[in-house]
């Protein structure tokens, strides 16, 4: 699983024109799931999310994490981040989990952020969808789970 973690200071999604999601200062989480990604996966990188200090305390310091700041979270599905781009000139994409699976994932996700009890919004799985933010600072943070697992 990857997510492309945005620090913002608000965002939102558009499906044909209409907001689905929308926030104010907290996260954009992008996330993409590969074959053979697990329950356990989500909820490590979830945690990672929900407790990572990348906000900043009252001397400036990244210092506090979403929870502390009851900050509110907009995750979008995102199959591209899986694109392998090393042959040719059009990225592939076979270890994206198939899509059906992906959305599985994608709602369990969904699920394991809300038990956090912030707001989360979503995007619509699938959808052609048009994201707005205003990045905050500029934070942006990949996490890769196969990065969990060598620590």
């Amino acid at each position: 699983m990857r997510v492309l973690l945005q620090r913002v200071s608000e965002a939102r999604v558009r499906v044909d024109d209409n907001v689905v999601g929308e926030i104010s200062r907290g996260f954009l989480l992008l996330c993409g799931f590969k074959k053979n990604d697990s329950i356990e996966i989500i909820s490590r990188l979830t945690e990672k999310c929900l407790n990572l200090r990348v906000f900043e305390d009252g001397d400036g310091k990244m210092n506090l994490s979403l929870k502390d700041i009851g900050g509110e979270i907009l995750a979008v599905s995102q199959f591209t981040l899986y694109a392998d781009y090393r042959k040719g000139r059009r990225p592939g994409f076979d270890s994206s989990m198939p899509p059906d699976q992906a959305k599985q994932c994608y709602e369990l996700l969904i699920e394991e952020l809300s038990k956090s009890n912030l707001k989360v919004e979503k995007g619509i799985f699938g959808a052609k969808m048009k994201i707005e933010l205003v990045n905050d600072g500029p934070v942006t943070i990949m996490l890769d789970s196969d990065d969990l697992s060598k620590h």
